[in-house]
C-alpha cells in the first residue's frame, strides 16, 4: 500500500505520545486528513491499553498502535468512513458484540479475546474560500469567511484541497467570465458570480455558444447566494456563505465512500482485507479467505466437530 506523502515505509507502533502528536501536527500544516484513534477502554487479555493511538489515513500504513492486525480491518473500515463524513465514532470490538446507541460494534477475533473501544476522530483540512476580485462583497465574505472556518484564497492557484469553493465578486464582466470560465475548468463542485440575472442569463448563453456543455456548468451558481433579499454588500455575502455551507453539508452527507471489501475467516471469525488477504481457497463455486495457513488446513480437513468441510 501507498504511504502518505512524507512517510517512511514503517508504521511507528512503538512512537512515543509525543512522537505521534508531532506527526499529526505535521500533517495538519500539510493539509492531508488522517483520523486520530485512541484506545479509551480495554478489557484483558485485549493486547492494547487506554491510551494507546494511531494515525490512521483510510488506506496506507498506520503509524501508531491501537491493538494487534486483527483489529485493524474493522478499525480502518471505520476511518475510511469517518474520513468521508467527517463524523467521529466510537468502535468496540468485544466477543458478544451489542448494538448500542452511539457505538459501533464489531466481534473481536484476535485470539486473546478481550474488549477494545476506540475513539476516531476524523482531521479534515479546513475548506477553502477562493475569492476572485475585489469589491464590498468580496470584503465581506473575507471578514464572514474566516470566523466561519474558511482558509481564505484569492487566487485559484492557491487551491490545494478539493474542498474549494469559488467565487467571483469583481462584479465586472471582464473580470468575472474569465474567472468563472478558468475555475469551472478546475473542476470545483462550487463557482458562483456576484452578477444580476440579466447579466448571468447573457454569460451561460455564452458559454453554450462556445460549447460548454450543461454537465460543465453544473458547479456555475449565478447570480450568487441564497435568494434572501440581501441588498448590501454584507448581505450579499451572508447569502454566498449560507449557500455554500448548506451544499458542502449536503454533499458531505451524500458522498459515496469507497471502502475495502472484508470478508470473515469461516475458522476464527476474524475480518480480513479481501484485496491483501494471503491465504483462501475455493469450495463449491465460492471463494473463502483465511487469517493463517492454519485456519486454512482446518477448513480443508473433514473433523468430528464439523468445523472442517473439506
Amino acid at each position: 500500500m501507498a504511504h502518505p506523502p512524507g512517510q517512511g515505509s514503517r508504521a511507528l507502533s512503538g512512537a512515543s505520545p509525543g512522537d505521534l502528536l508531532e506527526r499529526a501536527a505535521e500533517l495538519r500544516r500539510r493539509g492531508q486528513p488522517f483520523v486520530l484513534a485512541t484506545v479509551v477502554r480495554a478489557l484483558r487479555p485485549a493486547s492494547a491499553k487506554p491510551g494507546d493511538r494511531a494515525l490512521l489515513f483510510g488506506e496506507g500504513q498506520p503509524v501508531g498502535w491501537v491493538g494487534g492486525g486483527c483489529v485493524h480491518t474493522s478499525i480502518e473500515r471505520e476511518a475510511a468512513l469517518a474520513l468521508a463524513d467527517g463524523r467521529p465514532r466510537l468502535v468496540r470490538l468485544s466477543p458478544e458484540p451489542h448494538d448500542e446507541d452511539g457505538v459501533v460494534s464489531y466481534p473481536m477475533t484476535c485470539h486473546s479475546g478481550g474488549t477494545l473501544e476506540i475513539y476516531l476522530e476524523p482531521v479534515l483540512p479546513a475548506p477553502e474560500l477562493v475569492i476572485l476580485g475585489e469589491s464590498p462583497v468580496a470584503d465581506a465574505l473575507a471578514a464572514l469567511g474566516a470566523p466561519l472556518g474558511f482558509r481564505l484564497r484569492t487566487s485559484l492557484d492557491e487551491i490545494t484541497t478539493s474542498d474549494a469553493w469559488v467565487v467571483a465578486a469583481a462584479m465586472s464582466s471582464d473580470e468575472d467570465h474569465p474567472a468563472v470560465r478558468a475555475a469551472l475548468d478546475r473542476g470545483v463542485p462550487y463557482v458562483a458570480m456576484v452578477a444580476s440575472r440579466r447579466r448571468t442569463e447573457a454569460f451561460v448563453e455564452e458559454l453554450r455558444s462556445e460549447g460548454v456543455s450543461p454537465e460543465a456548468m453544473m458547479p456555475l451558481k449565478a447570480p450568487a447566494g441564497l435568494d434572501i433579499g440581501a441588498a448590501t454588500g454584507p448581505e450579499i455575502a451572508l447569502s454566498i456563505l449560507a449557500e455554500i455551507v448548506q451544499r458542502r453539508r449536503s454533499r458531505q452527507a451524500v458522498a459515496p465512500v469507497a471502502t475495502r471489501e472484508v470478508a470473515i475467516d469461516p475458522i476464527c471469525g476474524m475480518q480480513l482485507d479481501v484485496k491483501s488477504a494471503r491465504w483462501t481457497a475455493d469450495k463449491d463455486g465460492q471463494t473463502y479467505y483465511f487469517c493463517a495457513p492454519g485456519c486454512r488446513k482446518t477448513f480443508l480437513t473433514p473433523s468430528p466437530s464439523g468445523r472442517g468441510l473439506g
